[in-house]
């Protein structure tokens, strides 16, 4: 091959590390272990030019400038005209569920909801032997070999909330993202992407993709969280049709102790359930508007990226203090939807019994959907120490209800809106997502 091509070509599997001096032989170790090739090609200079030689020959001297300032493009970009009227769109415009029950039954039968495990039994979810938790919770969670730690990972992206709104939509797939993590009790260090948007040689989808950028790097600042990589993919269309502007973020984060890791699912019965987080919440873009009225409109519920913080670390406090048994993010579904996924989704169906505040409506409290607001189960004899952390952390949060049972039993105010057993939930969610696939 010649210089050119071996500079130019490209192939899977290929990375490049940067060494300190003098540990060159460990390194080496380290990939032959794995049965790895390490090849030294090169050193870092004080210059200002990139140097390439072959057989001892100099190929190649570019400027370093030239290779890392990225061209800019000035293209023009504007909102989309039929913004404006889907953000008019009023999601209580449609009626109530005459049977509230019945509706949280077929929403988590919803592919978006259901249980994936049609598609991850068909491939190895053990990596080595090495996963602590399987698909199916928040976060997986991995041990680290050798040593106490472990690494969380989770992805999310919502492709319905950029459309309504892109800058917040996309920050609010980091959000999701960094707090399954923290709700698996890790510690979230890094985010990866990938951007999935139409063809940005129109205006409106190159608006999309500008705000989106601005959305996720506002909350990874926010959150401390530095874009490690990730990759782009455009010009997604179909007789002219974009695919819903959907940025989807891979978080990841440490556990220091894999002892003290967390699962989304109800662990027993009498425990206390605690709703961390605000209130507001909206059916925006949500997946309950969506699956039952195929609509996708709205504004979404507002974003505070300094109380997403706190509550994060509110939930890993919990988690390292041995407090809380179980934790699990709202978020698709809204607050039902949660509290069935904890019910059905562990090795042991465990029911419970909620009281919630009123609100607009009853679909608007129980699927409304909104940021920064994690479901708890903690032990009776522990309340008082949670109740405490919960202070220090400076957040909203209050009890709402105990578990136990076969079913999951809901009201709001005094009312009974919604009593499931929990045997008709589980087998929606087991078979929602095959059922749809076949």
């Amino acid at each position: 091959m010649t210089p050119y091509e071996l500079l130019l070509s490209e192939s899977q599997e290929r990375m490049l590390l940067v060494g300190a001096r003098g540990r060159e032989a460990e390194l080496r170790r380290v990939f032959a272990k794995w049965e790895l090739d390490a090849v030294c090609i090169g050193e870092v200079t004080d210059g200002t030019d990139l140097v390439v030689a072959h057989a001892g020959d100099e190929v190649a001297r570019v400027p370093v400038s030239a290779l890392a300032d990225a061209p800019q493009y000035e293209k023009p970009y504007a909102p989309p005209a039929w913004l404006a009227e889907r953000r008019a769109l009023d999601p209580l415009r449609w009626p109530e569920p005459s049977d509230y029950g019945a509706a949280l039954v077929e929403l988590v039968g919803s592919p978006a909801l259901a249980s994936k495990a049609w598609a991850y039994r068909q491939y190895d979810q053990q990596v080595g032997i090495n996963t602590l938790v399987l698909p199916g919770s928040d976060a997986s969670v991995l041990r680290v070999k050798g040593t106490r730690r472990a690494i969380a990972v989770a992805i999310d992206g919502n492709g319905r909330h950029v459309l309504l709104d892109p800058r917040r939509g996309a920050a609010l797939a980091v959000c999701e993202a960094a707090r399954n993590v923290s709700c698996a009790g890790g510690r979230p260090l890094g985010v990866t992407d990938c951007l999935n948007f139409g063809s940005p040689e129109r205006p409106d989808i190159l608006w999309q993709l500008a705000e989106a950028v601005e959305g996720i790097g506002e909350a990874c600042r926010a959150l401390e969280l530095p874009v490690v990589g990730g990759n782009v993919s455009l010009y997604n269309e179909t007789l002219g049709q974009a695919i819903l502007p959907t940025p989807i973020v891979g978080v990841v984060g440490v556990l220091d102790d894999a002892s003290l890791l967390a699962t989304q699912w109800f662990k027993g019965a009498g425990h206390r359930i605690a709703l961390l987080g605000p209130d507001d919440v909206s059916l925006a873009g949500s997946e309950y508007l969506w699956s039952r009225h195929r609509q996708a409109g709205g504004v979404l519920a507002p974003l505070d990226l300094e109380l997403e913080r706190r509550v994060q670390a509110a939930v890993r406090a919990a988690i390292a203090a041995g407090l809380a048994t179980a934790a699990h993010d709202c978020s698709d579904g809204g607050l039902a939807a949660t509290l069935a996924e904890s019910c059905v989704t562990g090795p042991a169906r465990v029911g419970c019994e909620v009281t919630l505040a009123s609100g607009p409506r009853h679909d608007h409290v129980l699927f409304g959907e909104g940021p920064s607001r994690v479901v708890v189960s903690v032990e009776p004899a522990r309340a008082r120490e949670f109740e405490a952390l919960m202070a220090e952390s400076a957040i909203a949060w209050r009890w709402i209800g105990t578990t136990g049972g076969d079913r999951l039993r809901v009201r709001i105010g005094t009312a009974t809106v919604a009593d499931v057993g929990l045997d008709q939930i589980e087998h929606a969610w087991r078979n929602g997502f095959e059922r749809h696939m076949a």
